[in-house]
């Protein structure tokens, strides 16, 4: 663990020795201390996770052991079929995409996959898509407003892949061409951010009638590195500009750039995934229950409306 994460350090060692406890015969007498050192962990938790900074908060919705897009694929969906390719060139394991049954209902889904160990990280390039992600991404959505099925998208990416052939093949085409076809897509879209939402490569997956964020889940036009880097030209002030940006969900939903702040499990989802899971999936289902009641053109009108809304500016 890095220095910067360190104050997880004692959750960790906690945890830690209640499985190693768990681990015992029962009947050997260690139920009371199991049940003393969760009393602990709940207590230590309450304290630490209460008094976060926006930067350790960021290192929270970049912790690799949170669920991604699978993980909740794999939680709250059925008969999931993925489907693969942009039709043009390749397709994009950073961005995965298919149809499925979610709580009784046929639904597109959509979102970034970092991976997890090295090997997967590296054929999911991090999960920071090439356009050909952004291209298959458009293609699920467009069968997906053919069929008339709701659209889930899951945001988890640090941005788009900045390499040469990415910018060779359109980057920034792509993204822009899905920010357009979201926009006017017939059917109504939940957008979820689960981690980190960097950038253009998260607002190609991010143009919905509702946007939900994780408790600690972070969505800026930059990462903090990023800023610190322009602004100050020392990539450590990166705290310091995370405060700046105010990147947080409790940021996000006064600044109104997201709709709601879906409650994670003490200490984060990735200290109970499958929990983290439900309550996105209770979330969604509630927001989709909502949104269905709409006629089509009033669902339009008022994602566009939502969008034009955001920010504030003043003129002469």
């Amino acid at each position: 663990m890095s220095s910067e994460s360190a104050f997880e350090e004692p959750l960790i060692e906690l945890r830690r020795r209640i499985e190693e406890l768990e681990g015992y015969p029962e009947g050997s007498g260690h139920e009371r201390e199991i049940a003393g050192l969760r009393r602990q962990l709940a207590e230590r938790t309450g304290e630490i996770y209460g008094s976060l900074t926006r930067w350790q908060k960021t290192l929270v919705a970049r912790n690799s052991e949170r669920p991604y897009t699978l993980d909740y694929v794999e939680a709250l969906t059925e008969d999931w079929i993925e489907l693969h390719g942009d039709r043009a060139f390749a397709d994009d394991a950073a961005i995965v995409a298919g149809l499925a049954r979610f709580r009784g209902r046929s639904v597109a889904v959509i979102g970034h996959q970092k991976g997890r160990g090295t090997k997967e990280r590296i054929a999911r390039n991090f999960g920071q898509p090439r356009p050909e992600g952004y291209r298959k991404a458009l293609r699920i959505l467009r069968l997906a407003e053919r069929f008339g099925l709701p659209v889930l998208t899951f945001i988890d990416t640090p941005g788009a892949y900045p390499g040469i052939d990415a910018e060779e093949r359109g980057q920034a085409e792509a993204i822009a061409r899905n920010l357009i076809e979201m926009s006017g897509l017939r059917v109504p879209i939940v957008v979820t951010v689960t981690g980190e939402g960097g950038s253009g490569g998260a607002l190609a997956l991010g143009v919905g009638d509702r946007v939900l964020i994780l408790e600690y889940g972070v969505y800026s036009v930059i990462s903090p590195e990023g800023c610190a880097a322009i602004l100050w030209k020392d990539q450590e002030k990166k705290a310091q500009a995370a405060e700046a940006m105010k990147v947080t969900a409790l940021d996000l939903i006064e600044l109104g750039v997201v709709d709601e702040i879906v409650p994670e499990p003490p200490g984060g989802a990735h200290t109970d995934p499958r929990e983290a899971a439900r309550l996105v999936g209770d979330a969604i289902e509630r927001v989709l229950v909502e949104l269905e009641k709409l006629p089509i053109d009033r669902l339009l009108a008022e994602r566009y409306a939502r969008f034009r809304s955001l920010g504030v500016f003043e003129g002469s």
